[in-house]
């Protein structure tokens, strides 16, 4: 039975970046964590930093390789019998090259971590605190997934394939009444790993690379800015880099007449 007496926040991909920035500022709100990702050191010195911040909130590490799509559903069951009233789904990578170019192998693990896997926690939370009080499911998506980007058009792709799922899954949780809220993240350039990780470079210059950017810690308070609103969306404009709030952005088609019956 779950324990809901006791709080926990799961952030996905919280072993560096936007995920890693994310931890700390719900630390600093006093929230109890679970934070996944695969790389075990990285989370230990994630969980001493916020011992030095809180240390009585709690910090539970779990380590998943979530490109494979399976394991999301061993890891939520492992998760049943804690309350969590906040889930974060950051984990994901992106790609830099010509769809002629790319590297199959590599947009196939992408596909699997930014589109299978987050649809499956999002489902799986979804189906168990839709009627809890509080609860927010919150996934973190790209600027990229409402507008085309050269060179980058399967990792928008998924994006819009994010941002489309969760707006609508929004207005599905609203027309049900539901207590749960869905919530997407849009960020611009940020300078994290991802930055590597798209281009496949050992290091990456985010200044050379881009006139604007945002840090992992400045994402992570625009993060907390949605979390704190009664919005669906955050999003950062690429032409001056300012953060807002929206409701949504994709036409939603809510008349009855229009839809199958």
């Amino acid at each position: 039975m779950t324990n809901t007496h006791k709080k926990y926040t799961v952030i996905t991909g919280a072993s560096s970046g936007i995920g890693y920035a994310t931890a700390i500022a719900f630390a600093k709100r006093n929230k109890n964590l679970i934070v996944i990702a695969r790389r075990q050191e990285n989370l230990a010195l994630l969980q001493q930093e916020i011992a030095k911040i809180s240390p009585e909130l709690e910090v539970i590490i779990k380590l998943c390789d979530l490109s494979q799509p399976t394991n999301a559903y061993s890891l939520f069951n492992d998760l049943d019998n804690y309350f969590i009233e906040t889930w974060i789904n950051n984990a994901g990578f992106g790609h830099y090259g010509s769809v002629s170019d790319q590297d199959l192998g590599k947009i196939e693990s992408m596909l699997h971590l930014n589109i299978e896997v987050l649809t499956i926690f999002s489902t799986l939370y979804v189906r168990k605190y839709q009627n809890e009080s509080g609860t927010q499911l919150i996934n973190i998506s790209s600027r990229g997934g409402y507008t085309l980007v050269p060179n980058a058009v399967t990792y928008c792709a998924t994006k819009f394939y994010v941002n489309a799922f969760t707006e609508g899954l929004a207005q599905e949780l609203k027309q049900a009444n539901a207590q749960l809220t869905a919530k997407v993240l849009a960020p611009a350039a940020t300078k994290t790993e991802f930055g590597e990780k798209a281009n496949n470079v050992s290091n990456y210059n985010y200044d050379a690379s881009f006139t604007k950017y945002h840090t992992a810690k400045q994402m992570a308070d625009f993060l907390l800015a949605l979390y704190d609103s009664n919005k669906v969306i955050g999003e950062i404009n690429t032409k001056d880099f300012s953060f807002s709030l929206k409701d949504s952005i994709f036409p939603y088609s809510g008349n009855p007449s229009e839809n199958q019956k």
